[in-house]
């Protein structure tokens, strides 16, 4: 056995709880993806023409920069998590269990990163929307959601789907960090019978 490896064995309880763990990881990152991407099509097809007198504006999703990142970020989280998926459904139908503590350090970091990119972007596009509602009089920006509403209103709608990858994407890091830490403890790691050593 490799110093990365940790001989697992498991009751009939035990099993249940990886069964039902493993269905409520795969559940939440297909959620992911699905959510991540639909966040992603409504602000990338999101686009407004206003007509200013005798000057045409239209208002698209690379006007604000935050926008741009919660684009990024979330074809970024739905690559992984879809990535995440086939791994789950793999794992699932060959009934293996996750014993190579470097592959679940790689996981672990991995949606931890989801997680954080995906809240920052989160924050940041929710922070253009409310400068966009009630504009910044100190630095006088100007409200715009006033005059492009369709635009602001389907941008919040993407952010509020973003939002909803975004808790899928945290409890799917706390399960992670439950699969890794659980092979460092000594209550869920048992020693086969046959490997115990005998004085």
């Amino acid at each position: 056995m490799s110093p990365g490896n940790v001989a697992v064995f498991h009751g009939g309880k035990m099993k249940l709880i990886d069964r039902r763990l493993k269905l409520t990881e795969l559940l939440l990152r297909c959620s992911a993806t699905a959510l991540a991407l639909l966040a992603l099509i409504l602000i990338v097809t999101n686009t407004q023409v206003k007509q200013i007198f005798t000057i045409e504006k239209r208002a698209k999703y690379t006007d604000m920069k935050a926008l741009v990142f919660l684009v990024v970020a979330n074809g970024i989280a739905a690559a992984y998590s879809l990535l995440q998926s086939v791994r789950c459904v793999v794992g699932s139908m060959k009934g293996s269990v996750l014993l190579d503590k470097s592959l679940a350090w790689a996981i672990f970091l991995g949606d931890q990163a989801m997680a954080y990119i995906s809240v920052a972007a989160i924050a940041a596009s929710a922070e253009s929307g409310l400068i966009g509602i009630r504009g910044e009089e100190k630095l006088q920006w100007m409200k715009l959601c006033n005059m492009f509403g369709k635009f602001c209103n389907r941008s919040a709608g993407g952010t509020a789907t973003a939002l909803l990858a975004s808790v899928a994407l945290v409890f799917v890091s706390c399960i992670s960090a439950f699969s890794l830490f659980r092979l460092y403890g000594g209550g869920a790691t048992q020693r086969h019978p046959n490997l115990s050593v005998t004085k």
